[in-house]
């Protein structure tokens, strides 16, 4: 992937991943950290879904193993509720803030912001507080990594609200074509840097996701 946005992510940059259930945003994030890891930045995960044995055990499918680098301080798991990422946001930044410091982190990922949003009842203060946490995001320095439950951008849901305030937009697609599953990647945004225009195979391999460039996937 880093192949096709001139390099990787920015350094500090918010990085939006939408998709449907069972699409890969999950071993996306995780493997976005695992390329951290493997360059010596520590990376947290902060869940409002997975279980922290559940997500190891599928991890390590891929012959990524989360326990090792958490007991090696490169990686640490927080499982949160989004009542206690409202109150972080409230202290500014709270026990999360305190870890990042300690573990120099330079990675971050939220799985999913879709759960958080669900607090607010209205879209303004929806995108308020998701604004404040990108805040606290850039004064952490992080690059970041944010989760979506959206099929798409363009209905009236949290990832159209923050379309034009993340730096980048990738879609993750599952869908079902004549009975068979198929995955695929679609670069949507990625700001102040040239992407492809295509939708691109996409395959969950020994070694996590896999993009195939020359391979254009039709709806």
């Amino acid at each position: 992937m880093d192949k096709l946005i001139e390099g990787g992510f920015k350094l500090g940059s918010i990085n939006l991943v939408c998709g449907s259930a069972g699409a890969g945003k999950t071993t996306f994030a995780v493997q976005f950290l695992m390329e951290g890891i493997q360059k010596g930045e520590p990376g947290i995960y902060v869940t409002f879904e997975e279980r922290k044995t559940k997500l190891y055990d599928d991890m390590l499918e891929f012959g990524w193993d989360l326990a090792k680098y958490e007991s090696m301080r490169l990686f640490k798991f927080l499982e949160y509720t989004p009542e206690q990422i409202k109150r972080v946001l409230i202290e500014g930044g709270g026990t999360i803030d305190a870890i990042i410091t300690q573990m120099r982190a330079k990675r971050l990922v939220i799985d999913s912001i879709t759960s958080f949003a669900l607090l607010f009842q209205d879209q303004l203060t929806q995108k308020e507080s998701s604004l404040a946490l990108f805040e606290l995001i850039n004064r952490w320095k992080c690059t970041a990594v944010l989760t979506s439950q959206a099929v798409r951008v363009g209905d009236n849901d949290l990832a159209s609200q923050l379309q034009f305030e993340v730096d980048s937009i990738i879609l993750l697609y599952h869908f079902k074509k004549k009975g068979v599953r198929t995955r695929a990647i679609e670069i949507l945004k990625m700001r102040g840097t040239k992407t492809p225009d295509t939708t691109m195979a996409l395959t969950m391999g020994k070694e996590g996701l896999e993009i195939d460039p020359e391979k254009v996937i039709e709806f």
